[in-house]
């Protein structure tokens, strides 16, 4: 029998050549080895062999995935067989925090990561203007909750979400349990509505009720309309949690709001090299780690939050500890580091230093490279 792979078109931003570059990716699930080829010149680029970082569950179409420092974007199914397979594993749907919820945030994300076998590819927050809460709930005009349901979205922020997995539409709603608060108590009180919604309207979450639906709804939170970002931009520090902590992204944004902090403006980026380079710049020729650490950040997604608090710069940094987790965990044993740092580079979060640069750091992201619209 021939060996299971799947193949993928994938685009490589070439930026010192201005030019986008295509590969195909080949990944073999017997052994989880990648091999790449360069479709311009129909030669081989990179041979069969194991690259850890890549993972059958980070694979699907739209990730980013950073290959021997390329980042390659996934854009289509190469071949018949991976699509017919990845449509079936890796469908999508839409996850929406809804404004009752914003301090549980972090607790549903985290249940999501631990609970759903399901992927976060995309993550945003953002405030429904009323156009926006009419376009998303359209299907409901005329009802007697619309109205209600409008004023209600359009009140404070939402964590709008695109979810990938195996049966994603259903399996997210599984997880949510019914609209009704009340019934969700009674039929599925571990659901996400039994435990922290109120009635049928404050009820936590929402979720794509078919795939298409999901299509749709994906398309107006994630697609080509700019949605304004809710960043403050004072009182403010930067909080990047790195791509190795990834996975513990929910446990961390529940510990950050946990402690007092407000998290104004969050946002799941992919950054490029030469965006974490120009970021990390100020650190070159003075922390020896440099060049690990723009590795670390440009390897994988990472959750990017404008985190305010009276001297948000100082009272965030006490929260997230020393650089060395090593020394955190002697010193400062309950601090973000201390839990999930494992070395000076994969040292969980990223936080602001200097108190003049809070507010820098955060315009770099959700000012300069927002407004660029160049970065997942």
């Amino acid at each position: 029998m021939s060996e299971e792979r799947y193949v993928f078109d994938c685009e490589w931003y070439d930026a010192a050549a201005s030019l986008i570059r295509k590969y195909q990716l080949t990944f073999y699930a017997k052994d989880s080895t990648i091999e790449m080829f360069d479709v311009k010149s129909r030669r081989l680029f990179l041979k069969r062999s194991e690259y850890a970082p890549v993972t059958l569950e980070k694979i699907y179409i739209g990730a980013t995935l950073c290959i021997h420092g390329r980042q390659l974007k996934i854009c289509d199914y190469a071949d018949v067989f991976t699509s017919r397979v990845f449509e079936e594993r890796k469908s999508r749907t839409l996850a929406l925090i809804k404004p009752d919820c914003y301090n549980h945030i972090g607790k549903i994300i985290e249940i999501i990561q631990n609970d759903s076998g399901l992927t976060i590819g995309k993550l945003q927050m953002l405030k429904m203007d009323r156009a926006f809460a009419q376009e998303q709930y359209s299907e409901h005009k005329g009802k007697p909750f619309y109205d209600n349901l409008i004023s209600f979205m359009t009140s404070d922020v939402c964590v709008a979400m695109e979810l990938i997995g195996k049966n994603a539409v259903s399996t997210w709603r599984s997880l949510m349990g019914p609209t009704n608060t009340q019934k969700a108590q009674e039929d599925a009180p571990n659901s996400i509505r039994a435990r922290f919604g109120t009635d049928g309207t404050r009820n936590a979450v929402h979720g794509s009720d078919s795939s298409m639906s999901a299509a749709r709804e994906l398309e107006l939170f994630f697609g080509k309309r700019k949605i304004p970002t809710t960043a403050i931009f004072n009182n403010c520090t930067l909080c990047v949690i790195k791509p190795h902590c990834i996975g513990k992204m929910g446990e961390i944004v529940d510990r950050i709001l946990g402690e007092g902090f407000e998290i104004s403006a969050m946002k799941l980026w992919n950054l490029p090299k030469n965006m974490v380079e120009e970021f990390l710049e100020v650190y070159r020729g003075i922390l020896p780690e440099y060049h690990d650490l723009v590795e670390e950040l440009s390897s994988g997604s990472c959750l990017v939050c404008e985190v305010r608090q009276e001297n948000a710069v100082e009272s965030f940094r006490k929260l997230v500890g020393p650089i060395d987790p090593e020394i955190a965990q002697h010193l400062r044993p309950t601090t973000i580091r201390a839990k999930y740092g494992i070395n000076r580079v994969e040292n969980a979060v990223h936080c602001t230093d200097l108190p003049e640069d809070g507010l820098l750091e955060v315009e770099y992201f959700f000012n300069i490279l927002y407004n660029k619209g160049t970065v997942i």
